[in-house]
């Protein structure tokens, strides 16, 4: 059974060698590949589309940069009350979830966080910097520093975590304190 797959290889080969006759240049190449591909019983298949790989976690030189950039890819997560996770964070969640992901232990309330940070002037801010606000609630609110004057938080029920501007809007005259969790 061999030998009989044998001879009609060959003549498939002859065959392929006189197609490939009237071919001229780099299509002769190709012409005479895939005949022998073909002659030898060999499949040709498109290449499988690559797997869905997941973005890796966004890394900085620092863990607090690392945070606000985690932060800052949950833009658009839900708002939940008492949520500390990507299914839905409050502001004080967004914080503790940020900074748990690089391994900083982060108090789970704005008051707390608050208490934990030292104190920075507003023009020392650095990505991963906790920014307070007065808005009447509770404790206030929280937001993490994303560089350039813009902050990420999750802003109140019905709405998604969001990156706002420190300088205009709501915010822009309700910044309270800044303060830092780790020295970067």
């Amino acid at each position: 059974m061999k030998r009989a797959h044998t001879i009609s290889s060959t003549a498939s080969m002859a065959n392929a060698g006189r197609i490939a006759q009237r071919v001229t240049g780099r299509c002769r190449v190709s012409l005479i590949l895939l005949l022998m591909a073909w002659a030898s019983g060999c499949a040709i298949r498109p290449a499988p589309p690559p797997s869905a790989i997941p973005a890796p976690a966004p890394v900085a030189a620092d863990p607090a940069e690392t945070a606000s950039l985690i932060a800052l890819s949950m833009v658009g997560t839900p708002y939940r009350y008492g949520g500390s996770n990507p299914q839905g964070f409050d502001c004080s969640g967004l914080v503790h979830y940020a900074y748990h992901q690089v391994g900083v232990s982060v108090p789970r309330t704005a008051a707390e966080q608050r208490r934990q940070s030292t104190r920075v002037a507003q023009h020392q801010l650095r990505p991963g910097d906790l920014l307070f606000f007065d808005t009447t609630w509770r404790a206030g609110h929280v937001g993490i520093y994303v560089g350039g004057g813009e902050f990420v938080h999750a802003p109140t029920s019905g709405k998604r975590v969001t990156r706002t501007s420190l300088r205009e809007g709501y915010f822009a005259n309700r910044l309270q304190h800044a303060g830092r969790l780790i020295e970067h």
